[in-house]
C-alpha cells in the first residue's frame, strides 16, 4: 500500500436532478495513505442556474461561477493531466463518478479518465462497523474523531477531510486487519458486506452476533435468508455465513486517539473501534464516550449561547417595530374576516370577529413577553463559566442510561425529570442548577419530590452495552444539532459581527427599513378595508383595532 499511487476526488454539483452539472472539482494525489504534491481545485462555469437548495449547501451561485469559474473544457483537460491513469477514489464513488462525472464527460464528448478505484465511504462503513458515531456522514465523522475543520461542502475541503480520515482513523484499523496492499484494500471495500447491527425489524439495533447466544435472533436471520425478496434473502444468507465463521466478528485491538487538551487523560479517551469488548473495555469505551459527549455538549452550549445573546440584542432593538407590524397584520386579517362574514351572514355574525381579534391580540402580547423572558434568561458565558460547564457536564452525562429503569415507571419518570432539568439548565447556561445536580444528584431529586436513582454503572455487559449505545446516540444528536446551528443565519451573523461589530447596526437598520415599508402597506390596506366596511354598515367608527 505504501507505494500505491491513486487519486482522491470530490465534486460539487447543481444538485441530484438530471442533468447534473459539476460546479467544482477537487482532487489530491495520494501515495499510500498520504497526500503527495499540490492538490487540484477548479470552479467550473457551465452557464447554468444553481438551484437554491444546492447553493445553500456549497455556497456557489451562477454569479460567482461566471466571475471565478473556468471553461468546462479547460478544467477537464487540466484534470486529465493531473489524474493520468491513476485509480480514482471518492467518498461516494457511485455518485461522484458514475452519476456525475461519467454522464457529464459523455455529454461533452470527453473520453473518461483515470481507472476504477474504490468507494471510501464503503471502506469506512466496513472498517468502523459498528459505527461509534452513529453514521458515516463525512462531517459527522470529522467532528466525532476531532479531525481538522476544512471547508465543509466544498470539493477540495471534503477531499482534505477524507485524507485526514484515512490517515488518523482508517489506516490504523486497516493495517491491523492485514489490509496492507492496494489490491487487498480495494477487494475489502468491494466485497459483499452488510452492517453488523440489524437496521430494521423486531431486532432493530441488535448485533447479528447476538444470534450465537439468542435463538430468537438466529431464527429471525434464518427467516430473512428465506425471504421472497432476493435482496433481503442475500443479506440473511450473508449474515448466516458470518455466524458460521470461527472468528466472527474479527478480533481487533482498540485504537485510541488523543484526548482533548483539557480533558483528564485516560487509557481510552477516544475509542474508534470495538469488537467483542470485555467488561473493562466496555468501561473504557463508556468513559471515552462520556468525555466526548461532555466536550461536544459544552461546545454546542457555548455556540448556542452566543447565537441567543445576539438574537436577544436584535429582539430588544426591533421589538416595538415587530409589535406594530404584527398588530397591523392582525387588524388586516380580522377586518377581512369581518367583511367576508358581514357579506355572507350579516352584522351580528360578523361582530364575533371582533372578539376573535382581541383574543389573538392578547395571545400575541403574551408571546412577546414570553420571548422577552426567554431572552433575558440567557447570558453569554465567560471563558471560566464555559470551562466549568464542560466539567459539570462531564460529571452529569453518567445519567444517560434510559433503559436502566424501563421496568420501574416511577424511577423512569424520575430519570426523565432529572435529564430534562440538566438539559434545560445547560441550554440556558444555568450553572447554579448544574452545580446543585452535580454535587448531590440524589438530594436534588429528593428536593423535587422525585424517586431516588442509583446512578452507579452496572457490571452487566448487556446493560453497559445499552449505556454505550445511548451515549453514542447522544453524541450523534449533539453533532447534528451543532451542524444545524452552524447552518443558520443567526450563527453566520454572529461570525460576521464578531469581526466587525458595526455590521449589526447596519443589519438592524435594514430590518427597520423593511418593517417600516411593510407597516405603511398594512396601514393602507387596513384603511381600505375599514372604508369598505363603513360603506356597507353605515358606521364610520373603526371596526377591529
Amino acid at each position: 500500500m505504501k507505494q500505491a499511487d491513486w487519486i482522491l476526488l470530490d465534486t460539487e454539483t447543481t444538485g441530484f436532478a438530471a442533468p447534473i452539472y459539476v460546479v467544482e472539482v477537487g482532487a489530491q494525489r495520494m501515495r499510500g495513505w498520504a497526500p503527495v504534491g499540490l492538490p487540484f481545485r477548479k470552479l467550473i462555469n457551465q452557464n447554468q442556474d444553481i438551484p437554491p437548495e444546492a447553493a445553500r449547501v456549497h455556497g456557489y451561485t451562477r454569479e460567482i461561477l461566471e466571475r471565478d469559474g473556468e471553461s468546462v473544457a479547460q478544467v477537464y483537460a487540466e484534470l486529465r493531466r493531473y489524474v493520468g491513469t491513476m485509480p480514482i477514489v471518492a467518498y461516494n464513488l457511485e455518485y461522484d463518478l458514475e452519476k456525475v462525472l461519467k454522464p457529464e464527460w459523455q455529454r461533452l464528448g470527453i473520453t473518461p479518465m483515470g481507472e476504477g478505484g474504490f468507494c471510501a465511504l464503503r471502506l469506512a462503513q466496513r472498517l468502523l462497523d459498528p459505527v461509534p458515531a452513529g453514521n458515516c456522514k463525512l462531517q459527522t465523522l470529522r467532528q466525532y474523531y476531532r479531525l481538522p475543520e476544512r471547508g465543509a461542502h466544498t470539493a477540495l475541503g471534503d477531499v482534505e477531510t477524507v485524507a485526514d480520515l484515512f490517515a488518523k482513523v482508517l489506516r490504523p484499523i486497516a493495517e491491523q486487519r492485514g489490509l496492507d496492499t492496494w489490491a487487498k484494500l480495494k477487494r475489502f471495500a468491494e466485497d459483499e458486506w452488510y452492517p453488523s447491527r440489524i437496521a430494521f425489524g423486531k431486532f432493530k439495533g441488535r448485533s447479528i452476533y447476538d444470534a450465537r447466544s439468542n435463538p430468537e435472533v438466529r431464527k429471525w436471520l434464518e427467516w430473512l435468508a428465506n425471504s421472497s425478496n432476493e435482496r433481503s434473502a442475500s443479506m440473511g444468507r450473508w449474515y448466516l455465513r458470518q455466524l458460521d465463521q470461527v472468528n466472527f466478528p474479527p478480533e481487533a485491538e482498540l485504537f485510541v486517539a488523543p484526548a482533548a487538551s483539557d480533558a483528564p487523560m485516560t487509557a481510552a479517551a477516544e475509542i474508534v473501534l470495538y469488537v467483542h469488548p470485555s467488561l473493562q473495555r466496555l468501561r473504557d469505551l463508556i468513559a471515552g464516550s462520556r468525555a466526548r459527549l461532555a466536550e461536544l455538549e459544552a461546545g454546542y452550549t457555548s455556540l448556542r449561547n452566543q447565537v441567543m445573546t445576539l438574537e436577544a440584542r436584535i429582539f430588544h432593538r426591533l421589538r416595538t417595530h415587530f409589535e406594530e407590524r404584527d398588530r397591523l397584520r392582525l387588524v388586516v386579517r380580522y377586518r377581512q374576516v369581518y367583511l367576508d362574514v358581514l357579506l355572507a351572514e350579516g352584522e351580528e355574525a360578523a361582530a364575533k370577529a371582533q372578539d376573535a381579534y382581541k383574543q389573538a391580540e392578547a395571545q400575541a402580547r403574551e408571546e412577546y413577553e414570553a420571548t422577552k423572558a426567554a431572552m433575558e434568561s440567557n447570558h453569554r458565558l465567560s471563558a471560566e463559566e464555559e470551562s466549568e460547564l464542560k466539567r459539570l457536564w462531564r460529571d452529569l452525562v453518567k445519567v444517560f442510561h434510559p433503559d436502566r429503569y424501563a421496568d420501574d415507571p416511577e424511577k423512569q419518570e424520575a430519570y426523565t425529570n432529572l435529564t430534562g432539568a440538566i438539559n434545560a439548565a445547560k441550554d440556558c447556561g444555568d450553572l447554579d442548577t448544574l452545580r446543585q445536580i452535580a454535587n448531590d444528584p440524589t438530594g436534588y431529586m429528593l428536593r423535587q419530590g422525585w424517586a431516588a436513582l442509583d446512578l452507579r454503572d452496572t457490571d452487566e455487559v448487556e446493560q453497559l452495552q445499552k449505556l454505550l449505545n445511548s451515549l453514542e446516540a447522544e453524541i450523534l444528536t449533539v453533532i447534528e444539532a451543532t451542524d444545524a446551528l452552524k447552518e443558520g443565519a443567526s450563527y453566520e451573523l454572529c461570525q460576521v459581527v464578531e469581526k466587525d461589530p458595526e455590521i449589526l447596526n447596519r443589519v438592524i437598520g435594514q430590518q427597520i427599513s423593511g418593517i417600516a415599508e411593510e407597516v405603511e402597506k398594512l396601514k393602507i390596506e387596513a384603511d381600505r378595508l375599514n372604508r369598505e366596511i363603513a360603506e356597507l354598515s353605515g358606521d364610520d367608527a373603526p371596526v377591529i383595532g
